[in-house]
C-alpha cells in the first residue's frame, strides 16, 4: 500500500492526517468507493461498518485489515457528513485529492459502491468485496488474508 498512497496523506474520521505507510503496513486493505448520495452505498455501508468493527474491535488480536474510503460525494461537506453519520473508524483519501480519479481508473471503477480488496502492493485480491461480505460474512476475510502474503497470527 506504500506504493499506492506514496507521498500522500489520508484522513481519519476525526479529521487527523494519517501517514498511509504507517497505517496500512502489513494489512489487507479495502478500497471503498462510495458516496452519501448513492442509495446502494447507504445500504451497504452499515454492513461494512459491522464487518470492520467485528474484525478490529471484537477480535484479539485485531485483524490486519483497514479500509480507505475514496469519495464520489459532491462536496467535502457531504463527504464529512457521510463519514460521521455512517462510517466506521476507517481512513479516507482527502476529498480534494485529485488522486481519487487515478484510483478509479486503476481499479476500473465504473459504478459505486465498490469494495476492492488489495494486497500491500496494491495488487487486487478481489474487486467483489461487497458481494463476498454479503454472501460469506467474516469468513471471507480469511481468504483475503491467505491471498495477501502478509505475515500474520490472526485467527478467527
Amino acid at each position: 500500500m506504500v506504493d499506492v498512497f506514496s507521498g500522500r496523506l489520508l484522513v481519519s474520521k476525526d479529521g487527523r492526517s494519517v501517514d498511509p505507510e504507517e497505517a496500512l503496513q502489513n494489512k489487507v486493505v479495502g478500497l471503498y468507493f462510495s458516496a452519501a448520495w448513492c442509495s446502494p452505498c447507504r445500504d451497504f455501508t452499515p454492513v461494512l461498518c459491522d464487518f470492520y468493527t467485528e474484525l478490529l474491535e471484537e477480535s484479539q488480536p485485531p485483524a490486519p485489515f483497514e479500509i480507505v474510503f475514496i469519495s464520489s460525494d459532491h462536496s467535502a461537506e457531504e463527504m464529512l457528513g457521510y463519514m460521521h453519520s455512517m462510517h466506521g473508524d476507517w481512513l479516507a483519501l482527502p476529498f480534494h485529492d485529485p488522486y481519487k480519479h487515478d484510483l478509479k481508473k486503476k481499479y476500473n471503477i465504473t459504478a459505486i459502491p465498490k469494495l476492492v480488496i488489495v494486497k500491500q502492493t496494491g495488487e487486487v485480491i478481489t474487486d467483489k468485496g461487497r458481494k463476498q461480505i454479503r454472501d460469506k460474512g467474516l469468513s471471507c476475510f480469511r481468504n483475503w488474508l491467505e491471498s495477501a502474503d502478509i505475515f500474520q497470527n490472526f485467527s478467527s
